[in-house]
């Protein structure tokens, strides 16, 4: 079983100058090692197709609207689920949400949780872009919060580059679509991306409401 993490928004609180109005932490899941490769290996020709160079890597906030829309109907069909908590920061009122690397670990928790009746002995993936110590520490953490002594639940965590990795850029491109479904914009279809994966919608959650 591989778990591909990504996260779209950022885990500064609302209010602060810069910061987003949610956090969004979003899992895919592959239960099944050979479906994952096939996927992987649908995105590649995605990208061929699109007469993309090897090395270019699909990234939601970067991708023309035409891009999001073929690159999710092209991969619809693949075998995976993904679970997704919106973290409300404006309904946030605990002093321990001011902290981002906290506030960032128990969304992502929240995320595992929602998933834990599908998980078992899963290899977690998650780009090693960004502070690696603190990325070490959520795997321990992650492990430490889902793992039970007869239950391995989480194998391990490994970091991988994302624009090497297609799954990665897989999640990064769902993530996408499940933040965009929640931003405000008046004459904007926000559920477009996210209609086009719907069935392999496990569960987004929006906490708090």
């Amino acid at each position: 079983m591989l778990v591909f993490i990504d996260e779209s928004g950022d885990p500064g609180m609302k209010g602060r100058l810069g910061t987003s109005e949610y956090f969004i932490v979003t899992a895919v899941i592959f239960e099944d090692d050979e479906e994952a490769e096939s996927c992987d290996d649908m995105i590649s020709e995605f990208r061929a197709e699109i007469g993309k160079r090897e090395t270019f890597e699909f990234r939601f906030n970067t991708c023309c609207n035409d891009f999001r829309i073929r690159f999710l109907d092209s991969i619809k069909g693949c075998e995976f689920f993904y679970y997704s908590l919106i973290l409300n920061k404006s309904k946030l009122w605990s002093v321990g949400f001011h902290d981002k690397e906290s506030l960032y670990k128990y969304a992502t928790s929240l995320v595992f949780e929602n998933a834990k009746p599908l998980l078992r002995n899963a290899t977690v993936i998650i780009d090693k872009c960004g502070d690696r110590q603190f990325k070490y520490r959520l795997s321990s953490y992650l492990k430490r919060k889902m793992n039970e002594p007869q239950n391995a639940l989480i194998k391990k965590v490994k970091m991988e580059d994302s624009h090497s990795n297609n799954l990665l850029q897989l999640a990064d491109m769902v993530c996408g679509a499940v933040a965009r479904s929640f931003r405000k914009r008046s004459g904007e279809d926000r559920l477009c991306y996210r209609k086009i994966i719907r069935h392999r919608e496990g569960r987004v959650q929006l906490w708090p409401k």
